[in-house]
């Protein structure tokens, strides 16, 4: 079964929108984090849900 890790960013609404891809970018080639869900609330509020995959290692016998 695949399991995964989760960080959550979330992002003002004075944020602009080039700076949030920027920032996504950025995680997504040097941490190895997906996109996962991302949401925009009520007042202006952006929270994005990034993902990675947990590879464990295996003991060698």
């Amino acid at each position: 079964m695949v399991e995964y890790e989760y960080r959550v960013l979330s992002f003002g609404r004075e944020t602009r929108r080039g700076d949030i891809r920027r920032e996504l970018t950025e995680h997504a080639e040097y941490g190895h984090w997906e996109l996962h869900r991302t949401r925009i609330y009520i007042g202006g509020v952006t929270r994005t849900w990034l993902r990675r995959r947990i590879i464990r290692a295996r003991r060698a016998s």
